[in-house]
């Protein structure tokens, strides 16, 4: 049956002559004929082309000048040369494998010629094949680092990937103490070996030198056979450091970014010397370099992650805080101004006038103090609470703001006026948190405005840059106006304008951040044009419609 196929194989092969001297084309066909090939015999050039379209043979036996301009046919090139006939050697090379023969050709010579190419050409597929198999592979172990953010991961991914990729019997992977990676160990071994060392150990020194100095040199250190090279520094650190396993054949693999490695991959053989190729040394380099990229940034995105946890377990604390303490502060002022009221109202007997101011002044304050505790128990609780969604008409919710601050404005001899849009605005919303947010900038508007001064609100229908109706409301003073260096950190909670603390104005830096808060909640936006000294406009646009 080996003789069958054997004889099938033989017979298998083809063969394109094209030679212009009658006698040797002749010669060349009955030689390569006798060796078991299916000869097609042209004279020409074009006639070559068309057989080499129609037959695709397993070799071209040419004259040189007809083989001029060939092309790249694919398959091996035998010339034939005359005496003194020269070689266009870039055209040749072009051919991938080609050799020649000096005319005249003796038949055995021929055909040993013929057969050496065409084996040639078959490992040279062979070998094109195993590459590309090889180059897909770890095609995929590059798209499974790039898949994940996970450093030990991406490790796993890597010394696997090497090991089945490449057929070795151990694949050890691990960083070194660099503060771009963590520390990180991996390895993956033929099923049936045993482990290497979790740890370089004494070998530790060496084996990161000879990495760091690899890296500098963009190299790779191919240790081919471990017994030929005994005395190497490296060599001996490696058998030492693998003990009983005694590789044969290993490859050491920088992993680095910018000046200096980062990491090594070990790839070993046990059982069988591996001839490391050039291809297999440059792929595992491309790789390596995903994997420093792939580790690099996942350090980083872990990093991140922990402080993006870590603010947010602060934020749950401070949140938790926030609502224990107003609780606290509550309940003894809930008493305090109970009894406040009854004094006040003559409950306990009269109350003399001198004693009247002195109360009216720890009224105000507890005021004070009530309004700092809802506005901090309203930002503990911000997050969380949910939108009471309705209609709300934006003039009439106006209309109520500025009369509940009205006795405010006068008490500071302030004047508020307010001037109603020409067309019913309605907008979905939560009325009680909209009314938080404009008396919250309207009593701050009063409260930066001098003695004399002016607080001016208007409300429109606008148009926004996507063509969606909004509602428009200004809120203008003509008071202390924000610096300009103060602008970006207004809506920042507990945050006051530097002017605002130099001039003793009360308040506590909570107000605009609630309100910002609430209306980004809706959808919509606040907007700040002010001037040092002239005065601040506050505009706030919310959808038409609701969020």
């Amino acid at each position: 049956m080996g003789e069958t196929v054997a004889g099938e194989q033989h017979a298998s092969r083809s063969a394109v002559v094209a030679d212009s001297d009658h006698d040797r084309l002749a010669a060349t066909t009955s030689a390569l004929d006798a060796a078991g090939f299916q000869v097609f015999a042209v004279k020409d050039t074009a006639s070559m082309a068309i057989h080499l379209q129609q037959h695709r043979p397993s070799v071209v036996v040419a004259e040189n000048s007809l083989a001029h301009g060939l092309g790249s046919p694919g398959v091996p090139v035998l010339l034939i040369l005359d005496a003194q006939e020269f070689v266009d050697l870039e055209e040749v090379e072009s051919w991938r494998v080609a050799d020649y023969v000096i005319s005249p050709v003796r038949a055995g010579e021929l055909v040993h010629r013929v057969e050496t190419l065409i084996g040639r050409s078959r490992e040279r597929a062979r070998s094109r094949g195993e590459i590309e198999a090889l180059r897909e592979s770890l095609r995929n172990v590059s798209a499974a680092i790039r898949q994940t953010n996970d450093p030990q991961l991406i490790a796993e991914h890597v010394v696997r990937g090497f090991g089945e990729a490449l057929a070795v019997d151990h694949v050890w992977f691990a960083t070194f103490r660099d503060e771009r990676v963590p520390s990180i160990r991996a390895q993956w071994n033929r099923p049936g070996l045993p482990l290497l060392p979790a740890r370089l150990g004494e070998s530790e020194n060496i084996i990161t030198e000879t990495a760091n100095r690899l890296w500098a040199e963009a190299d790779v250190l191919a240790v081919v056979d471990h017994r030929e090279n005994p005395d190497s520094k490296i060599a001996k650190a490696l058998l030492d450091w693998s003990g009983e396993l005694k590789p044969v054949s290993t490859v050491l693999l920088p992993v680095g970014e910018g000046a200096s490695a980062l990491g090594i991959i070990l790839l070993s053989t046990v059982q069988k010397r591996h001839d490391w190729t050039r291809p297999e040394i440059a792929l595992m380099q491309h790789v390596a370099g995903n994997v420093a990229h792939g580790l690099i940034q996942g350090h980083l995105i872990s990093a991140q992650q922990r402080v993006l946890h870590q603010l947010r377990q602060l934020d749950k604390a401070k949140t938790d805080f926030l609502a224990t303490v107003n609780h606290e502060l509550r309940t003894p002022l809930t008493s305090i101004t109970a009894y406040l009221d009854m004094i006040q109202d003559g409950s306990g007997g009269p109350v003399p006038e001198g004693i009247r101011k002195m109360l009216d002044v720890i009224a105000r304050n507890s005021d004070r103090l009530r309004r700092l505790i809802e506005d901090m128990l309203t930002v503990s609780m911000q997050d969380g609470s949910n939108l009471d969604l309705k209609p709300v008409d934006i003039d009439k919710l106006l209309q109520v703001v500025v009369a509940t601050l009205r006795p405010l404005a006068e008490s500071r001899h302030v004047s508020v006026s307010f001037t109603e849009a020409t067309e019913d605005i309605e907008v979905t919303a939560d009325e009680a948190k909209l009314e938080q947010v404009f008396t919250n900038i309207v009593a701050n508007a009063i409260k930066f405005t001098p003695e004399g001064g002016s607080v001016g609100i208007t409300s429109a229908m606008s148009a926004t840059e996507n063509g969606r109706l909004s509602a428009l409301v200004r809120i203008a003073d003509n008071g202390l106006g924000i610096p300009e260096h103060d602008l970006p950190h207004i809506l920042t909670r507990f945050y006051r304008a530097s002017n605002a603390t130099s001039a003793a104005v009360p308040g506590s830096g909570l107000g605009l951040a609630i309100a910002n808060d609430i209306i980004g909640r809706h959808m919509g936006r606040m907007v700040f044009d002010s001037t040092l000294g002239s005065g601040t406009t506050v505009s706030v646009e919310l959808p038409v419609g609701g969020p």
